[in-house]
């Protein structure tokens, strides 16, 4: 993994400071739950593949590149990295039909995303590098997903073996970071994030020190319906997921990001969360949204709140 091509791009003050973090991290890898993920990564042979198609489906590879061997190895590695949460993927001639259908996100931001060709990007909590993928298609000189958590770090990887994309780097870090490149991104796109943190004012400003001015900051997140600027405070969970803390309302987003000092913060969709979304699969056996619903009114959720809608703002650093 390439650790050193920030050297170009960024001050020594600020590349000493996430040198340090990165170290740190680092040792979150050699923990002993995370060696299966480690020899899934190298279980097949690097090559770049030829065939690369990065649309809503993102295609790496096709199925005669593998021997029969291989082939089996190849189910065995991904199966290590379930679950898929972002996609869908076809790895190989293996359709990975993943949680969330993570294409309908990305076309409801192509509308109104500026053209990536040169910039540098951010992916706040990029999962396995969906988005990074989706994004190379346009040309950026640079794209930086950052995510804490080790298996999306090795999925990841797995897939950057063989599509190789210039570009595209992983860095195990977090949102609470950003504010160690400053002025640095063109876009920031932060999916999915605020509303698992305590100060979400904080996180924001975070990314505002982060950006070029005149950048672009796309946020979308969980919410509720409701017209005043609120945002709920659940007692322990929301949708059963833990780690939850305020669930806004639109108004009450847009309010967040215009006082963490964004300008020109426009709404531009609003729906309710549904199963054509986000569901349970073969690729992430578990518990998803249906499950999170009151059973008899989906209205609610099983704990009684609103149940989730999802909110995408777009914003500008002065």
């Amino acid at each position: 993994m390439d650790t050193d091509y920030l050297h170009k791009f960024i001050k020594k003050i600020e590349y000493d400071s996430i040198q340090k973090i990165r170290n740190e991290r680092q040792q979150w890898l050699q923990r002993k739950s995370n060696h299966k993920f480690d020899k899934a990564l190298h279980a097949i042979p690097a090559f770049q593949t030829r065939h690369l198609v990065l649309e809503d489906i993102v295609s790496i590879g096709k199925s005669e590149e593998l021997s029969p061997e291989q082939h089996e190895t190849l189910q065995q590695t991904l199966d290590t990295y379930i679950p898929w949460r972002k996609g869908p993927f076809n790895v190989f001639g293996t359709f990975i039909d993943s949680e969330w259908q993570s294409h309908m996100k990305w076309n409801r931001v192509l509308p109104v995303l500026d053209a990536l060709a040169g910039k540098r990007v951010a992916d706040i909590g990029c999962n396995n590098g969906y988005y990074m993928f989706r994004m190379a298609a346009y040309h950026p000189e640079l794209v930086i997903g950052f995510d804490p958590t080790a298996r999306y770090y090795y999925s990841f990887h797995f897939l950057q073996r063989f599509a190789q994309l210039p570009g595209l780097h992983f860095e195990l870090l977090g949102i609470e970071h950003m504010h160690y490149y400053p002025a640095f991104f063109d876009t920031v796109f932060c999916m999915g994030i605020l509303y698992h943190h305590t100060d979400p004012i904080s996180m924001l400003r975070k990314i505002y020190t982060s950006m070029k001015p005149k950048g672009q900051l796309i946020v979308e997140s969980l919410g509720i319906p409701g017209e005043e600027s609120m945002a709920l405070f659940p007692q322990k969970r929301y949708a059963k997921v833990p780690g939850t803390w305020f669930v806004p309302t639109q108004s009450c987003l847009v309010n967040w990001i215009r006082r963490a000092g964004f300008r020109q913060v426009t709404p531009f969709f609003a729906k309710k969360l549904t199963i054509d979304e986000q569901r349970s699969t073969k690729w992430a056996p578990y518990e998803s949204l249906e499950d999170f619903l009151a059973p008899n009114d989906p209205s609610l959720t099983v704990e009684g709140y609103p149940a989730p809608w999802r909110f995408y703002v777009q914003a500008r650093k002065p």
